[in-house]
């Protein structure tokens, strides 16, 4: 699908036009640009924090150093991943086993932080600019032979000019539109608003039932939870 047809600029306009603000033929001003940009990079990012988006899913790798605990994660050029879904370990013959999440309490409550061996859980610690993942155990000079696997969720970088292409799949683009129209219809007669407060929600929630992997998924108990009594 050609890039036009999924850019800024054209989604600026029909939205200014779904709220009721262009008449056929007529064009957004620049301080109306400049405003629709700025909501549309808003939608955009808290869109983001809502369920799965399986296209921005990437399966990042990482070199172990022997002895090092510490691992920042940060994306250059571009914004930091939000988060990190799954963690695996792969071995030097690429044989892969998972490594178990650690919250904040099982992190702090770890008797022996610095202890090294081979590596079966990860914790993360969430930044303004970057995601701090700890291993544990400490990878020894056996486990840094093989890498530690992250899949984690990438921030969509953010519009600038109208000539920017949304890194959204082509399915997307109806329900922006919308949830655009439906930002700048404030102060709109309540009909208009209504139509695109409807448009929205009715596109957003077709999509969030879209959006999911085609497999599904099991899950096994937490066997380090039993014995333990409260």
């Amino acid at each position: 699908m050609p890039p036009v047809y999924n850019s800024i600029d054209r989604m600026i306009r029909q939205a200014y036009a779904d709220a009721g603000y262009l008449q056929e033929g007529s064009d957004p001003n620049a301080a109306q640009i400049a405003d629709a940009i700025s909501r549309l990079n808003d939608i955009i990012n808290f869109e983001q924090t809502q369920g799965l988006k399986l296209w921005t899913n990437q399966d990042y790798s990482i070199t172990l150093v022997s002895g090092t605990a510490l691992y920042m994660l940060t994306t250059s050029p571009g914004p930091k991943p939000l988060r990190i879904l799954e963690c695996y370990y792969q071995d030097s013959t690429g044989i892969r086993r998972p490594l178990r999440p650690l919250s904040w309490r099982e992190y702090t409550q770890l008797s022996q932080v610095t202890q090294t061996g081979q590596v079966n859980s990860y914790f993360v610690d969430k930044q303004v600019s970057s995601l701090r993942l700890s291993l544990w155990l400490v990878p020894d000079a056996t486990a840094a032979l093989g890498t530690v696997h992250v899949v984690q969720q990438q921030q969509i970088t953010n519009a600038i000019l109208t000539t920017d292409t949304i890194n959204f799949p082509s399915e997307w683009y109806i329900f922006l539109r919308w949830a655009l129209a439906d930002e700048l219809a404030t102060g709109q007669p309540q009909a208009i608003m209504d139509r695109c407060a409807q448009k929205a929600s009715i596109y957003r929630t077709a999509l969030e039932n879209w959006d999911v992997e085609d497999t599904s998924t099991t899950f096994a108990p937490d066997m380090s939870q039993q014995g333990r009594h409260g």
